[in-house]
């Protein structure tokens, strides 16, 4: 049996299993959709409030009152960078910064969590149902040419049931492009954010240290 033939017999099995396939990249695209958005929901701050708060902190208490503050805080992400240079204070804003880049990467993991599957969802559901089609097309009129009595109407009928692999393949791969899309828009605010505080603890710790160790010159 050459490969045609393999392949033929494959086609024939029917386009079913594709379908089936899709609904399952479907429900587990919907459950990531769901945790991510509970996450970036359940971890977003108020950016302003939380640095001015950290900057009066550093400046008039101490740094475990600075640390204590980031904790009370709900963003997951943030607090565990500063939290890493506050860590590192007493050895100078350069092990500060070496700190906090190192916490950043590890929470890079953690804020793009499953993020490439619904890219890989997105961007090849579409194929994997087109190849549904293409199978169904394959048996529509395989079955045609053992038997001519149906006519085109049973082939039209085929075809529309080998169609709707292709817009199965759409309707999960839609969703999932534009969720990819928000949560990266929505990883990118925090990684603005770990900046933005990275900056006010570094630039604390530069005064500090520029100071002969005396927080505002004093």
């Amino acid at each position: 049996m050459d490969i045609i033939q393999r392949f033929l017999a494959f086609a024939l099995l029917g386009a079913t299993w594709v379908m089936w396939v899709l609904v399952a990249l479907s429900v587990i695209s919907v459950a990531i959709m769901i945790e991510r958005l509970r996450f970036f929901i359940s971890t977003r701050i108020n950016l302003p409030r939380v640095a001015d708060a950290l900057g009066k902190k550093l400046r008039s208490g101490t740094i475990e009152d600075a640390s204590k503050l980031m904790a009370d805080e709900r963003c997951v992400v943030e607090t565990a960078v500063v939290q890493a240079g506050l860590g590192r204070a007493s050895d100078g804003p350069a092990a500060a910064e070496a700190a906090m880049d190192s916490a950043r990467a590890i929470q890079r993991v953690a804020l793009e969590r499953n993020l490439t599957f619904l890219g890989t969802v997105g961007n090849n559901a579409p194929f994997i149902g087109l190849l549904g089609t293409v199978i169904g097309i394959i048996k529509a009129f395989h079955a045609l040419s053992r038997d001519t009595q149906g006519g085109a109407a049973a082939v039209m009928y085929e075809i529309s049931e080998a169609l709707v692999a292709t817009a199965i393949g759409l309707f999960v791969a839609i969703p999932a492009v534009m969720a990819f899309n928000y949560f990266r828009t929505r990883v990118k605010l925090v990684n603005g954010n770990v900046d933005a505080l990275s900056q006010v603890v570094l630039s604390f710790l530069r005064g500090k240290d520029g100071n002969g160790g005396k927080p505002g010159g004093s």
